[in-house]
């Protein structure tokens, strides 16, 4: 009889599977999909992933067996393995890394190093130091003890040579235990013993607790409640919350058999209990555009809804939410940020309640097991997620929608695997024969492009819900206000005066600024002296707020230096504005107005950005200074107008897609005003008032903008008309690194035309959290080339793997840069 073989994924980031024989006792019961305990490099123990199985016994070397399943069914359906398995190939990045990043951790069994007394020894305690017999002692009373508990008792410098040192004497042992972390919350509830009611005189039971008044009392309030109510459910927590009772006297009434306490398990994640509601009735322009999406869906092609700020994008969504939860199927919501996402929920809540499930970053991680076990028990309807909800296991997944599709969120740097979920979700839903909607007031360029060249079906709201008006652009010359000095700080006159017309007329303002801090540097004026981050080639950014220069890349902070380091001058001026400084100057211009502050900074105390949406609602803020941030998620009716005092900072950027972001950012925090009135304005102050973008943004020619852009990339060749793949090296010494990356370079060059090579040269910054940083911009064509192109990039990147001496070298792959 042939033996099988399981590949299997292990949560380590290395490439490939590995081949474990699958044990006779286990044959009938393992499937693809499932969760299996196996040993990996010695003793340690991992769960992995079975991604294939089969009968080819491996010619170089014995495979391991698996020790055991943890799972009756797979926990992965099919659909979700192939999807890894597309995120590995075309994103260039390993199984091992997907796993980390898509499984919560607690789903993962962790083998912990606990030691053990070797059976029938002799312990010479004459010979053993201080730490030695504290560990002998514990482990005579414990059996076993784990090191984290050892820490407890040994200081960490003295564990491994205490620990070495036992071992070499014969005392202890190591053994694997293995935990499984998730444990369901349970809640303690309070019930009479009915039996004993039913068996006893009531007087009999007052009189044996006539010593014990309290629980004498706590006695009577339980039955008082029983009588009631016999069916109710007495938390524990709540009949000792008000502090009259204690819980030796509960305790006590346990003891004598007169309650019981009893656990149920309970999610910890709270549902909607509210009453649930209909939707209102799509407007005719709106019931145009689903038609539109509806013939898309029936030909097999996804959608690009592309609709102005306040169209009603969200109300097209829950249509075509509420008519796939209908036909019995799924929907995943995806959203860029989960913070920013009150309203949308608020909407979904009172129409799915409890069918209605939420999946981010900032759940803990036995929540996201909830979640997790929810989806696969078919309990959540409608998904609202960040990116790594693609990777929960949907059984029946009918529509993804992915809202502000062009948003940077989807695709950060900071988190591997590098993909970009708008992308990843168009895949995933093709696993699944489901349909994808990208919804933006701003697309992205590539996504237009799809749209235009019909590999996205493209459905356009241009009027805004109930024909309200769009908000009227004006171009503020900031450099005549300067020359005729009309200005008070970074606001001309004609700006302030604006901004005090909608004040008095009880209205409410945004002003963009899109830099955190108060200033960018803090200068000598003596020696120009500046003050670098220690850890990264970039200058510090004052904080006047909390009077500290900060580093917004590896996060140090410094207090603000009173005088030049250097040469000791007092003469320190501050250059740049960030947007504490505008928030400052607008708060001296307009003392009698609340002025209130949105940005990373100032949102990072919990509720913070709750409290402030609820002054604005109530309209107790006048003014909003703030980033990006008040661009997303913010839909009042009282804002009438938009304010960027410094808008040329949003173009000169160094990037090839900055246009396009300064384009979206004003688009969209230009949505926020006039939402309901149709009166909304945005004034746009800058030095520049004849650049292209300005122009077209006044003149709201939108079509115009994307052909622009368009005509950009295709001169100077970048994306949509190519594809992009960057590979950053990093190193603690730069020569080496310098070194690496020249030596691949020669690599990719062996391979690749030189015309799809640049580089390889410094980064931008070429020092971050003291990791030197070198990289190669690889240009690929579009089309069947670029498979192939990939290819001979995997090969080169396996040569520079072989070479030893750069394993030490950090190593990141961009693809779609």
């Amino acid at each position: 009889m042939k033996s099988t073989f399981a590949q299997v994924i292990l949560p380590l980031n290395l490439k490939g599977t590995f081949t474990y024989k699958v044990p006779v006792e286990l044959l009938e019961s393992i499937q693809v999909g499932m969760r299996v305990l196996v040993s990996f490099r010695g003793k340690k123990i991992y769960t992995g992933i079975v991604f294939e199985l089969h009968s080819e016994e491996p010619e170089t070397f014995v495979p391991k067996e698996i020790i055991n399943i943890l799972d009756d069914f797979p926990i992965l359906p099919p659909e979700q393995l192939r999807f890894w398995k597309w995120l590995s190939e075309y994103y260039l990045s390993n199984l091992g890394e997907i796993y980390r990043f898509s499984f919560p951790g607690s789903l993962k069994l962790e083998s912990e190093t606990y030691l053990k007394l070797k059976p029938n020894i002799q312990v010479d305690f004459e010979n053993l130091d201080v730490n030695e017999m504290y560990l002998i002692q514990a482990l005579e009373v414990r059996q076993l003890v784990n090191l984290s508990e050892i820490e407890a008792f040994i200081p960490k410098k003295e564990i491994v040579k205490t620990i070495k040192s036992l071992i070499d004497l014969q005392y202890i042992e190591v053994d694997e235990k293995i935990s499984e972390k998730y444990k369901a919350k349970e809640v303690a509830y309070i019930k009479l013993n009915e039996e004993v009611l039913k068996n006893s005189q009531l007087p009999e039971i007052l009189l044996s607790l006539k010593r014990s008044p309290k629980q004498q009392e706590l006695f009577l309030t339980l039955l008082e409640q029983h009588t009631e109510n016999p069916d109710r459910l007495l938390k524990k927590s709540t009949l000792l919350e008000d502090g009259n009772f204690a819980h030796a006297q509960l305790k006590s009434l346990v003891e004598k058999d007169l309650v019981h306490e009893y656990y149920l398990q309970k999610d910890r994640l709270q549902s909607y209990e509210g009453t649930t509601e209909e939707l209102e009735k799509l407007s005719p322009l709106q019931q145009q555009a689903k038609t539109e999406i509806d013939e898309a869906f029936n030909e097999g092609k996804n959608v690009l809804l592309h609709g102005v700020t306040s169209s009603g994008k969200t109300h097209l969504y829950l249509e075509k939410i509420e008519e796939t939860v209908a036909e019995g199927k799924n929907v995943l919501f995806l959203l860029p940020e989960i913070a920013l996402t009150k309203q949308i929920v608020q909407r979904l809540e009172k129409n799915y309640g409890k069918q209605l499930g939420f999946y981010h970053q900032k759940l803990t991680d036995f929540e996201r097991v909830e979640v997790w076990r929810r989806i696969k028990n078919n309990e959540i309807k409608v998904l609202i997620g960040t990116r790594n909800a693609l990777f929960l296991p949907f059984e029946n997944l009918g529509l993804i929608v992915v809202d502000e599709e062009h948003d940077s969120n989807y695709k950060p740097r900071e988190i591997s695997p590098f993909f970009n979920a708008k992308d990843a979700a168009q895949v995933l839903a093709n696993f699944y024969n489901s349909n994808v909607i990208l919804g933006s007031a701003t697309p992205s360029v590539e996504s237009y492009y799809a749209a235009k060249k019909e590999k996205l079906r493209y459905v356009y709201l241009a009027e805004r819900f109930g024909t309200v008006k769009i908000p009227e652009f004006e171009l503020i010359n900031f450099k005549e206000a300067q020359d005729s000095k009309k200005l008070v700080g970074s606001f001309s006159l004609q700006l302030i005066d604006d901004i005090k017309l909608e004040i008095d007329r009880k209205k409410q303002i945004m002003i963009l600024h899109n830099r955190r801090g108060y200033a960018n540097v803090v200068e000598c004026e003596s020696c120009g002296y500046v003050n670098y981050c220690s850890n990264c080639d970039v200058v510090m950014t004052y904080h006047k707020f909390s009077n500290e220069m900060k580093c917004h890349y590896c996060g140090q902070k410094a207090a603000k230096p009173r005088t030049c380091p250097k040469c000791n001058s007092e003469k320190l001026n501050v250059r740049g504005v960030g947007v504490e400084q505008i928030h400052e100057e607008v708060s001296k211009i307009f003392p009698d107005a609340e002025v209130d502050r949105m940005d990373v900074d100032s949102m990072r105390r919990k509720f913070a950005y709750e409290k402030l949406y609820e002054k604005i609602e109530e309209g107790e803020t006048d003014i909003i200074v703030g980033t990006q941030m008040i661009s997303k998620g913010l839909d009042f009716d009282n804002i009438e107008l938009v304010a960027i005092p410094k808008a040329d900072s949003l173009l000169y950027v160094q990037d090839f897609r900055a246009e396009e972001r300064a384009f979206q950012l004003i688009t969209q925090v230009s949505g926020r005003a006039g939402r309901i009135s149709g009166t909304g304005k945005v004034l746009i102050q800058t030095y520049n008032p004849q650049h292209s973008i300005f122009q077209m943004l006044k003149d709201h020619d939108t079509a115009n903008i994307y052909e622009h852009l368009l005509n950009e990339r295709k001169k100077f060749l970048y994306p949509p008309f190519v594809k992009l793949i960057m590979i950053e090296l990093k190193h603690r010494r730069e020569d080496k690194v310098n070194r690496a990356s020249q030596f691949l370079g020669s690599i990719l060059r062996k391979y690749l035309p030189e015309e799809c090579i640049l580089g390889p040269e410094k980064s931008p910054i070429g020092k971050i959290n003291l990791m030197y940083q070198y990289q190669l911009l690889l240009k690929f064509p579009r089309g069947k080339k670029y498979p192939e192109y990939k290819m001979l990039l995997n090969k080169s990147l396996d040569e520079f793997n072989e070479i030893s001496a750069y394993h030490s070298i950090k190593k990141l792959i961009f693809v779609d840069f």
